[in-house]
């Protein structure tokens, strides 16, 4: 009876420098139906891997010149192929030599000589897993593109997400804050005003001032913009940051109001980059402000009790070093 064919077509890339495993592999994975190229060495394994794009690698350890711990290194070293799942393909059996393959990143093992039942089930778990991992990388994409897509009505706030990203993550790395917490910052960067979706152009391209129901509808785009990012369980920590970016440290921010430390450092960070990148581009209503313009205006509204007085500090410090690599003696004079 023939075997059921895959309705995908999974890629999966076979690297080993032997001839006839390479092609013994080959014949039984293109019978299952799976797309099947082959590399006879580490090196053109990495070049198939950015023309071929597999779904799963199988890797052969023991090769001559670059050997399968390094190719899996380099594979999971790189952000187009970090997610892919490689199989070691191995003779060695100690322990050892297992605790090097998982901290080269590997995803599983299998033991020469290969028993073809166990070969099949392990590759389609990880190409199930892999399925999973790229739905939701595809999720985020869409949210990145309809983010995107809200800055670009606005023609004032071009390129404010990717400068907000920026700028957030440098001051988490500052602040030495965990690195999942520096990656939310990244993306919040670039999603926080999502919720805009929402709002008419009417009102978030309006010149003059907005009326109290227009500023109501505004206001609730933190909320919305938290519930579209809310299935994505992978922007868990991204959340808080999107509802309580526009909370202010004395309670008179929104959407809930929030007091001091109760809005999340995440929020806190983000929000002083959103407002100091505001200050320095041109908005319908006002000119773009020097970058020493605009902290003397945060100091101002600090002493008002609207931002983290200990935050700001840091914050300016690197905005002051970042300006010093362009105009060192405005640094010398801002900081004396």
């Amino acid at each position: 009876m023939e075997p059921q064919r895959s309705f995908m077509r999974e890629k999966i890339l076979i690297v080993d420098d032997e001839t006839g495993a390479r092609a013994a592999l080959e014949f039984l994975l293109r019978r299952e139906g799976f797309e099947v190229r082959d590399a006879p060495d580490g090196r053109s394994a990495i070049v198939e891997c950015s023309t071929f794009r597999p779904d799963l690698i199988l890797l052969d350890i023991m090769m001559p010149g670059m050997d399968g711990f390094e190719v899996c290194r380099r594979i999971k070293a790189a952000p187009e192929t970090r997610l892919t799942p490689v199989v070691l393909i191995t003779g060695l059996t100690a322990t050892e030599d297992r605790i090097k393959g998982i901290n080269a990143g590997a995803d599983d093992f299998l033991c020469k000589p290969i028993d073809l039942n166990e070969l099949l089930a392990r590759t389609r778990s990880l190409l199930r897993l892999k399925q999973i991992t790229d739905e939701l990388e595809n999720a985020e994409a869409v949210l990145f593109t309809l983010a995107h897509s809200i800055e670009a009505r606005d023609p004032y706030t071009r390129g404010h997400c990717e400068r907000l990203a920026e700028m957030s993550a440098r001051m988490g790395e500052r602040l030495r804050i965990p690195e999942d917490q520096i990656k939310a910052l990244r993306r919040a960067g670039v999603v926080h005003d999502i919720g805009k979706v929402a709002v008419p152009d009417s009102i978030l391209l309006k010149p003059g001032p907005l009326t109290a129901d227009e500023v109501e509808i505004i206001q609730k785009h933190p909320v919305v913009g938290e519930r579209i990012c809310a299935p994505l369980k992978t922007f868990r920590l991204v959340l808080p940051i999107i509802r309580h970016h526009h909370e202010k440290y004395d309670g008179s921010g929104y959407p809930d109001g929030l007091v001091g430390d109760a809005i999340p450092l995440t929020a806190r960070i983000l929000q002083l980059s959103d407002v100091y990148d505001a200050l320095t581009t041109d908005r319908p209503y006002k000119v773009a402000f020097t970058p020493e313009v605009a902290l003397a205006l945060m100091d101002d509204e600090c002493e008002r009790g609207w931002w983290d007085r200990e935050l700001l500090t840091v914050f300016r410090q690197m905005i002051l070093e970042s300006q010093a690599q362009l105009a060192p003696d405005i640094y010398r004079k801002a900081v004396n």
